[in-house]
């Protein structure tokens, strides 16, 4: 077997082997999912490059399904709107692309997930902020230390990795288990 990939091997199975610390945080993030669906919320997700295709695949794994047959859940992804992220680039600041559709889109019962391998991104940190003036409730999925992101978010799942691909593979875990503990309680079925 070679080097490199005996290598990200076993940093794959030493960051999975941590996620056993998650179990609780996970439960309790995809309650307060769970609970904003059954009270007429929507999640509300975003991130940058990788983080943004999350965004989209778990807005899909709600609005169509996951594991389990149900009706649709209200999700969107605030990446699939290019018109929307060209113009706010242009006519305001590409830091601004999520928190101006927060604005506009955000309620008092949604949830907003936000996705950052750095911790730092910019337009998701500003995402953040306008959630919280909204009183939306606020998750990050986060990498690296939590950076500045986890300082303004009510709940957070840190990937503690230098490794933008080790990040990215444990956030899509992670996402996947709340879709999955999601499904089962709309399902009513054991967790």
């Amino acid at each position: 077997m070679n080097e490199y990939y005996k290598n990200i091997l076993k940093d794959h199975i030493n960051l999975f082997e941590n996620l056993l610390d998650f179990e609780e945080k996970v439960f309790n993030i995809a309650n307060l999912i769970h609970n904003s669906f059954i009270n007429k919320g929507k999640l509300i997700l975003c991130g940058n490059g990788g983080s943004a295709a999350d965004s989209q695949h778990i807005a899909a794994e709600f609005i169509g399904r996951f594991e389990i047959e149900r009706g649709p859940l209200p999700a969107i992804a605030l990446t699939t709107d290019t018109s929307v992220i060209t113009c706010l680039s242009n006519d305001y600041n590409y830091n601004d692309i999520f928190s101006r559709q927060i604005e506009t889109l955000g309620k008092k019962n949604d949830c907003l997930l936000a996705i950052s391998t750095s911790g730092n991104s910019k337009n998701v940190l500003n995402a953040v902020k306008v959630a919280n003036k909204l009183n939306i409730k606020t998750i990050g999925i986060l990498g690296n230390d939590g950076g500045d992101i986890m300082k303004f978010c009510k709940y957070n799942l840190i990937v503690n990795s230098k490794s933008t691909a080790r990040i990215q593979e444990t956030h899509i875990f992670l996402l996947h288990a709340i879709c999955g503990i999601i499904d089962r309680k709309i399902n009513n079925k054991k967790i």
